[in-house]
C-alpha cells in the first residue's frame, strides 16, 4: 500500500483517506506542506533534488515540502518534512495557504517559515542532491534561470506578494 493522505474538497475539508498515488492519478485535492528555511542572516536555503529522484529529478527548490499525512496538521507535516529532508528540528511558523494546480495534481499548499542554523543541517542523501544558502536577490534571479520545480516557483511569487502585503 502507498502513502495514505487525506482527500479534501475545494474548501480544504476532509472527505476521505486515499493513497497519494490515487489522488495524483485522479486529480483529487489533497494537502501539501512546505517550509522555507532562512538562516540568521536572512539567506534562503535552496536545494537540488537528486538526479535519480522519482519526483522532479535534478530540479531546484527553495522549499522543503511533502504531503500532509492522515490526521496530521499542516504545521506538524512541515516540521516532519524539515526533520526528514534536512535532519534538523526547528519551530515552523505558518505564513499562508493556497490552492495549487501543481504537477502532482491539485492540492492545498501551506507555506511555513523556519530559522535554521546552517551548521545543524544534515540533508538526506535520498531527498537532497545539493544545497546552499542564497541571498534574496540571488534567489530571485536564479528562480528564473535554473530549472526550479514549478510549484516552488509559484510559491516564491506568492511569497513575495504575501511579504510585501504584510510589511
Amino acid at each position: 500500500m502507498g502513502e495514505l493522505i487525506e482527500r479534501v474538497d475545494v474548501q480544504d475539508h476532509v472527505i476521505g483517506v486515499v493513497e497519494r498515488g490515487d489522488a495524483v492519478r485522479n486529480g483529487w485535492y489533497y494537502r501539501m506542506s512546505m517550509v522555507l528555511c532562512r538562516d540568521h542572516d536572512g539567506r534562503y536555503l535552496v536545494h537540488q533534488r537528486p538526479k535519480n529522484s522519482s519526483r522532479f529529478p535534478g530540479q531546484y527548490s527553495w522549499l522543503v515540502a511533502g504531503a500532509v499525512g492522515v490526521g496530521e496538521s499542516y504545521e506538524a507535516a512541515a516540521g516532519r518534512e524539515l526533520a526528514e529532508e534536512m535532519g534538523v528540528t526547528a519551530a515552523v511558523t505558518p505564513l499562508f495557504k493556497f490552492l495549487c494546480d501543481g504537477e502532482l495534481g491539485p492540492y492545498w499548499f501551506a507555506v511555513h517559515e523556519a530559522t535554521i542554523d546552517p551548521v545543524q543541517l544534515q540533508p538526506s542523501r535520498e531527498e537532497i542532491g545539493w544545497c546552499d544558502w542564497l541571498a534574496e536577490r540571488e534567489l530571485t534571479v536564479l528562480v528564473d534561470q535554473w530549472p526550479f520545480v514549478s510549484d516552488s516557483r509559484d510559491a516564491f511569487e506568492r511569497y513575495l506578494k504575501y511579504r510585501s502585503a504584510v510589511v
